[in-house]
């Protein structure tokens, strides 16, 4: 499984890296980015977790 952040859609709210920051990480100064492809199959729940939970639906799983 893939994740993908869409950058414009990304408010850096940080709520992504907070709940998988095995596959998210948070730039200062940047949206977030996805450090993690394909996502490690330990990290699924907690990147879908991520993908449910992000306010303006920036994040998806494929």
């Amino acid at each position: 499984m893939h994740a993908t952040v869409n950058r414009q859609a990304c408010i850096r709210c940080g709520l992504c890296p907070s709940l998988c920051p095995e596959v998210f990480i948070l730039p200062e100064g940047e949206t977030a980015q996805v450090i993690a492809d394909p996502v490690p199959g330990r990290c699924l729940v907690a990147a879908q977790g991520a993908a449910d939970s992000c306010p303006t639906a920036a994040i998806s799983l494929h």
